[in-house]
């Protein structure tokens, strides 16, 4: 699944089955899991067990998985329903026998019989040698973590009970890792007092796919701290079948779901999608958790540990409105009702990973209904985030127009899970996959699917036999304990073909493991790391995917007559995706990641408004994920899924907003953006300047140095974006005569707003609106633009520097200023054109304060006009 993102009929884009009665068994076993990799990342235990005991040094923490299903799959459902419902009711604590009312409930107890063999199968496995076992598993999987040298290990994986055996792997704590690469826990979190009160009193109202109420990510189980519901929120949560009484709580306290339109038009299909704000689709739970879900909470995927996932904001509320659906996306008849139910409710934030299927037609891109309605929600207080669309990198590519809505681009992290393909060779080749390694040290026989084929299939019958998707069409003789390579095409981006049934034919084959190489045609997708259950690799790169084959083949030996194969000589091994490094070049700007200049219109014709507003992590990000979904297979069943797109950029500066809020409950909407963009980082965490992808094939291989069209201001910096000295305020009066001052644009407006702009004695342009940024679409001579910023801060003397964009002069007035708490301050910055261009160019203007404050804004200028 790429970007996620799905074309919706005519208006709109995303922007990226366990039962529901296993919910808490999951999520005790889940937490059971929290206490085995704390004692991993610490290493306290297997440390002091070397220490004490002179181990040998290969002793490590092993997870083995047995091959008996866990208790999850031994209740009926009713029976899991009883369980959820009374372990609402009481703490749930991570002990390794039940409470006493779930063993009343049940009878005698499966729990501490499930420890009790794990125990006795350990002491006959293991007779008489020394081991730790830290914790039994018994609901999520069946098995246990314990501490054993390589050797014990290996008698392990002997036995015909065990399924799996995994050398466990390092996690960091607190999406899992974003929060971290923002510096939230040495920073924003602090300020605000601990994760435990970030966006506390802050709703964030998200119109999406709806939730799965039943994610520990939206529990409120949180027993140190109540959940006072704010006053100022009047929402209600929805009862349906889907959706009964008890799905809200203190954490999630509103939902609804919005389809008149598509029912309307009959193609709502009860059968497919659910009539309520349950997700069925996973994008709107995924969005939710990243701005706003639980902290610490474990993810686990297929059986491995990539950490603890945390909103931004874990404090805040959550308010659901549905509006989008899996089968046929949305209509904006519905998500315009979604945002007036939202205003009415009294959400502080609104955050919209959705964006119009096509560029909306009229006078100006402004003139829409979202947008307007939008409009009316900011002048209500509400604080309006979008995405930016993942139409990148061409220019005027943006799908985020109004200069009310903060748009947020996407961009990477540091952290990146790579996989490796080891060849005979000696050349690795890069990939990705979540994946376990082939034996260390060992190369195996590589065969591709094309190769492997009874004699009863040809490619003149399936054309598709290099995707391995049915084990019937190979000899098994022939793939036995080798490597299978299968192609990957755009069959598998469309879901035709899966990743899982490839790996299901592989293990029914018995290979080892799994290459996949990369179709030449798929190019412009962003192909996510997938969860493997054996050793795999996925290969992105065509040029490397050409590599592995040019080796494959040059390996083959063929009879001299007839040129039928008779020996395979490619060998390689699969160095193993688990395990993260963080020692990547980031952020940089996604090359999907949606590009200005803002489109005033139809024609293209360029608006002085700057977009995107912000960059923030949207690729490669962990996120809750709907217990039904279907819409990304390799995440079939899953609590969590890796996604990415502008979509996920999106909530994560929704939750900085819920931060800037809850330090400053006066700021109005442009505040709060003037807040973010002002203090937005401009280099990378190697110290230079933020870099961006410009091409679909082999993006890494074209970098070159962000310009706000890519990035905006920036990248989100959440810690200073808490201290921004000055800030600039625009009113929804200054919009109305922003408006007003678009051509023909007087009775449009009218329609919209009910104002007549000949009532308006002063229209202006895009540029001239008090935004903390400048940008020109056409300079002709010289041109004088005012900002004006008042200080929340203490007193403070600012100096101004600034450097020009090319083929521009630039003057600033004053140059220095000591400004006092509650002050207003007017900056006059003169622009000239010196040269005749119609290419962007890009400057900057500083504002450096005595107290290390600093204001940054964006200058741009795009067709210059020199005087004679």
């Amino acid at each position: 699944k790429v970007l996620n993102q799905k074309p919706f009929f005519h208006f709109l884009n995303l922007e990226g089955r366990q039962k529901k009665g296993r919910v808490m068994l999951v999520k005790f076993g889940f937490l059971l899991l929290v206490i085995s990799f704390v004692f991993l990342s610490n290493n306290t235990l297997g440390q002091q067990q070397q220490d004490d005991d002179n181990d040998d040094d290969d002793s490590a923490v092993y997870i083995v998985t047995l091959k008996q299903p866990p208790i999850v799959h031994l209740f009926e459902e009713q029976e899991l329903k009883q369980i959820r419902h009374q372990h609402k009711k009481s703490k749930f604590t991570p002990k390794l026998k039940p409470r006493n009312n779930s063993r009343k409930r049940h009878g005698k107890s499966k729990i501490p019989s499930v420890a009790q063999s794990h125990d006795s199968f350990l002491r006959k496995t293991l007779k008489g040698e020394k081991y730790i076992k830290l914790y039994s598993y018994h609901y999520l999987i069946n098995g246990f973590a314990l501490f054993v040298s390589s050797q014990q290990a290996e008698k392990l994986s002997m036995r015909r009970e065990v399924a799996n055996i995994v050398l466990d792997y390092s996690v960091r704590t607190a999406t899992t890792y974003t929060p971290q690469f923002m510096g939230l826990p040495q920073g924003a979190w602090v300020k605000e007092g601990g994760y435990e009160i970030a966006g506390e009193g802050i709703v964030i109202g998200f119109i999406d796919t709806g939730i799965d109420p039943n994610h520990p990510s939206f529990n409120d189980n949180d027993s140190k701290r109540s959940y006072p519901i704010p006053k100022h929120f009047s929402g209600v949560c929805e009862v349906t079948p889907d959706f009964p009484s008890g799905s809200c709580n203190k954490k999630l306290i509103g939902a609804r779901h919005f389809a008149q339109s598509a029912v309307t038009r009959g193609i709502f299909n009860s059968s497919e999608e659910y009539a309520s704000p349950f997700d069925g689709d996973g994008h709107g739970t995924h969005t939710a958790s990243v701005a706003a879900g639980n902290h610490g909470v474990p993810v686990i995927v297929s059986n491995h540990n990539f950490g603890y996932a945390s909103g931004i904001a874990p404090r805040a509320f959550i308010s659901v409105y549905k509006a989008l659906y899996k089968s046929f996306g949305g209509f904006a008849a519905d998500v315009v009702a979604a945002i007036d139910q939202a205003a009415q409710d009294g959400v502080d934030i609104l955050s919209l990973s959705i964006t119009p299927n096509r560029k909306p037609p009229g006078v100006a891109t402004f003139f829409n209904p979202i947008d307007m309605a939008l409009l009316s929600a900011v002048k209500a207080g509400i604080f309006v985030v979008q995405a930016a669309g993942n139409t990148g990198p061409a220019p005027k590519s943006m799908s985020s127009f109004s200069p009310w809505i903060f748009t947020v681009g996407a961009s990477s992290h540091d952290r990146v899970y790579s996989n490796s393909l080891i060849l005979g060779n000696n050349v690795t080749i890069q990939g990705m996959g979540f994946a376990i390694p082939t034996d260390d040290g060992k190369m195996y026989k590589m065969i591709s699917a094309f190769h492997a084929l009874n004699k009863s299939t040809s490619v003149d019958k399936d054309m598709y036999v290099g995707e391995c998707q049915d084990n019937e069409n190979y000899d098994q003789d022939l793939v036995s304990g080798n490597l299978l390579i299968c192609s990957y095409s755009a069959r598998f981006i469309l879901g035709i073909s899966t990743i899982k049934q490839a790996l299901d034919v592989a293990k029914n084959l018995s290979a080892i493991g799994v290459v996949f190489y990369i179709d030449p045609y798929v190019l412009g997708f962003e192909i996510n790391p997938t969860p493997m259950d054996m050793p795999g690799i996925i290969i992105p790169s065509v040029e490397d995917s050409k590599t592995l084959l040019k080796y494959y083949n040059s390996s083959l030996q063929r009879d001299g007559t007839t040129k039928e194969i008779v020996s395979f000589g490619a060998v390689a091994s699969i160095g193993g995706g688990l395990n993260a490094n963080f020692s990547n070049r980031a952020p940089k700007v996604m090359y999907y990641s949606a590009r200005g200049p803002d489109p005033e219109d139809n024609s293209f014709n360029d608006a002085d408004i700057l977009k995107p507003n912000l960059v923030a992590p949207g690729n490669s990000i962990w996120g809750a994920w709907s217990s039904v979904s279907t819409d990304s297979t390799e995440f079939e069943g899953e609590k969590f899924a890796m996604m990415s797109g502008t979509s996920m950029a999106a909530p994560h500066v929704a939750g900085v907003a819920a931060l800037i809020k809850q330090t400053y409950p006066q700021f109005t909407p442009s505040q709060m953006a003037s807040a973010l963009s002002t203090t937005a980082l401009l280099n990378d965490n190697k110290g230079g300047p933020i870099m961006a992808q410009r091409t679909y094939s082999n993006p890494d291989q074209s970098l070159y140095t962000a310009t706000p069209f890519d990035m905006g201001s920036g990248f989100v910096n959440a810690t200073t974006a808490l201290d921004p000295g000055l800030v600039f305020d625009t009113s929804f009066e200054d919009y109305m005569s922003f408006l007003c001052g678009i051509n023909g644009s007087d009775p449009v407006v009218f329609n919209y707003t009910g104002f007549r702009c000949a009532a308006n004695n002063t229209t202006i342009s895009g540029f001239d609106l008090n935004l903390p940024s400048i940008t020109v679409s056409t300079l002709s001579g010289t041109q004088i633009f005012q900002r004006s910023m008042r200080n929340i801060a203490g007193n403070e003397t600012y100096n101004v520097g600034w450097s020009p964009p090319y083929g521009v002069s630039m003057k600033v007035s004053p140059t220095q200023f000591s400004i006092a708490m509650g002050e207003t301050q007017v900056l006059s910055v003169t622009l000239t054109a010196t040269k005749n261009s119609s290419s962007s160019s890009f400057g900057r203007l500083g504002l450096f304060g005595n107290t290390g404050r600093i204001v940054n804004i964006p200058v741009t200028v795009i067709a210059k006009i020199a005087s004679s």
